[in-house]
């Protein structure tokens, strides 16, 4: 018992149930612990985007052969793509047969329109390819740093590291610097997990509160059928891709049991992916490969919010009574192959591109929306979590693909063999954490 209150796990298992009972039985002061969940999620975004820098350029100015580099990088979209369609389809057919929708009879000239406006702005910038290919290009260097976009910031990292790589020995002053730079960085990383239950207890609190527990049964299908969903994704099809791999998917999970807790709490994989890269290298990754994986699947691999994007969508057209074809099925798949690209880094994000959607689908009427719009958070919590798994399947599936992982090690860390347990402190050198060199990969 006391190893499991002195765990992270532990103390978020703790802050969850604390939160949930402050927020049903006094929710005032469950709404006024709001700050301490959004403080918790600012800390962490405020080193999300320096140390995705280190950690990119760092890997890529080690690796010596670029080619290799843009291999990895294209073997990890063409993954991401056949994930992402997987998904897509899952959440479709589940909505298809279910009817999650079906018996709603809902009239859209009853409904409020005004929560929508923010969102729709939003979704204006994303209704095609070229303007998402401009989008993932920043304005400045410190641009995509200051606004935490990962998707800019990466591809900065990329040409950055490697220019790098190109300059060889004339650069090794910049690359020991970004190393240095990159282990302080991890050591505020570890100082603001920390606070974790402490932004679990407040996030949770807060929607508690302010929305109640009761407030599930009014979609209750329609969360239910999006959980199922993603169970099912992350059991067969994750569980099918690991065992490819050689390894098991709830092995895994056990392993990432700390940083699921954080994020089941938060709503929020941003508040883990330092974290979760240290510990995919401690597994045995190269760190150029986890350092390129990681960060791009934020954005090209949203397993959880690829299957929210089609059931949302089949189940507004339900709740509507808005006839579906087949034909409009396969288009509904084939829009959100490319609208759910730019889901990351956008505010109420999954809103936003399912108006974006929607909007390129004009037989369903973007206004039903806002019948989602009470269980957002609810579901949230799933998409955040099978986004994680999923973007950690993919690093590894990468790294075995490429033969970038120590597989003997890997399997000892997953089985949690004792004297490799993870600890999460900054690294003391520049691949994996306390690992012997012997023990990297590749």
């Amino acid at each position: 018992m006391s190893r499991f209150l002195n765990s992270l796990f532990g103390r978020v298992v703790i802050a969850l149930i604390a939160g949930v009972a402050i927020g049903a039985l006094f929710p005032h002061a469950g709404e006024a612990l709001r700050p301490l969940g959004d403080g918790f999620l600012k800390l962490i975004k405020m080193v999300v985007g320096p140390i995705v820098f280190c950690v990119v350029v760092s890997g890529m100015a080690s690796a010596g052969d670029l080619r290799k580099v843009g291999r990895v990088g294209g073997k990890a979209i063409l993954y991401f793509e056949a994930m992402t369609t997987i998904a897509l389809v899952i959440g479709a057919l589940l909505a298809w047969f279910i009817h999650p929708g079906a018996g709603m009879n809902i009239d859209l000239r009853t409904v409020d329109a005004s929560a929508l406006n923010t969102y729709t702005e939003h979704a204006k910038s994303l209704k095609d390819v070229g303007g998402f290919l401009l989008k993932i290009i920043p304005d400045t260097i410190a641009d995509s740093f200051a606004k935490g976009d990962i998707l800019q910031v990466l591809v900065f990292s990329v040409l950055f590291g490697s220019a790098l790589s190109l300059l060889g020995d004339k650069a090794a002053r910049v690359s020991g610097f970004i190393d240095d730079l990159a282990k302080a960085l991890f050591c505020v990383m570890g100082f603001v997990i920390k606070l974790a239950p402490l932004g679990v207890l407040g996030a949770i609190a807060f929607t508690t509160g302010k929305y109640g527990i009761t407030s599930l049964k009014q979609l209750g299908l329609l969360v239910a059928v999006f959980y199922l969903s993603c169970i099912v994704f992350v059991c067969v099809v994750l569980g099918v891709a690991m065992r490819i791999a050689g390894f098991n998917i709830f092995k895994l999970i056990r392993y990432l049991k700390d940083e699921l807790s954080i994020v089941f709490g938060t709503a929020s994989s941003d508040a883990v992916l330092p974290q979760v890269m240290r510990k995919l290298e401690w597994l045995g990754i190269k760190d150029s490969t986890v350092g390129l994986v990681i960060p791009t699947g934020y954005s090209f691999n949203l397993d959880g919010f690829s299957i929210y994007l089609t059931l949302a969508v089949l189940f507004i057209a339900q709740a509507t009574n808005t006839p579906l074809s087949m034909h409009d099925l396969i288009v509904i798949v084939l829009v959100s192959l490319v609208t759910s690209k730019g889901a990351h880094g956008i505010p109420g994000s999954a809103i936003v591109i399912l108006a974006a959607t929607l909007s390129a689908i004009p037989a369903i009427p973007v206004l039903g929306l806002v019948l989602i719009l009470p269980v957002d958070w609810f579901v949230g919590i799933a998409r955040a979590v099978t986004n994680l798994i999923g973007n950690c399947v993919a690093a590894i599936v990468v790294a075995a693909w490429e033969n970038d992982i120590d597989r003997a090690r890997a399997k000892r860390v997953l089985d949690g063999e004792s004297g490799l347990e993870f600890i999460p402190q900054a690294p003391s050198s520049g691949a994996v954490p306390h690992a012997p060199a012997a023990a990297r990969a590749g």
